[in-house]
């Protein structure tokens, strides 16, 4: 009777932990799609991502280089102060996008171009994404708008 309580126990531990690992599989799989990582210019340049791959693009709009082209496609450059990347957009950007502010765009590289779903820009003078603050730091390039300069 012992024997068969001790093989009773392992087989349900044993289904645990093949049920345990499928559900993790599909979790995995069904999450798949839905992770976009966050890169900055200089980590897109210097890793160049999977063709197809989505993901974030962040950073500082470059001064003078939005172009309005035809309909809604917007063409401008993002940058870490290190590398800079050019983005295309098709469609209404927020309002609080300009020259030199914070972004994060979502999209895919094609060829050298980011051609970006969606564009996200800050939303206060203060507020920068956290990804790009992230980067900015990285780079030594971070400055703190609550730091009160030296005088």
């Amino acid at each position: 009777m012992k024997g068969l309580k001790k093989q009773r126990r392992v087989q349900i531990i044993a289904l645990a932990a093949v049920a345990l690992v499928a559900s993790t599989a599909l979790i995995g799989y069904a999450m798949r799609d839905g992770i976009n990582f966050f890169r900055s210019p200089s980590q897109v340049l210097s890793e160049p991502p999977e063709p197809g791959e989505t993901f974030r693009i962040g950073g500082l709009v470059v001064e003078g280089s939005i172009q309005r082209g035809e309909g809604a496609t917007v063409a401008f450059a993002v940058t870490d102060t290190n590398a800079t990347v050019p983005v295309t957009y098709t469609g209404v950007l927020p309002d609080l996008f300009s020259e030199g502010q914070g972004m994060v765009a979502l999209g895919k590289m094609e060829g050298d171009t980011f051609v970006a779903t969606e564009v996200l820009a800050k939303h206060d003078e203060t507020y920068m994404p956290k990804e790009v603050m992230d980067a900015l730091k990285e780079q030594g390039m971070y400055k703190d708008p609550a730091a009160q300069p030296e005088s």
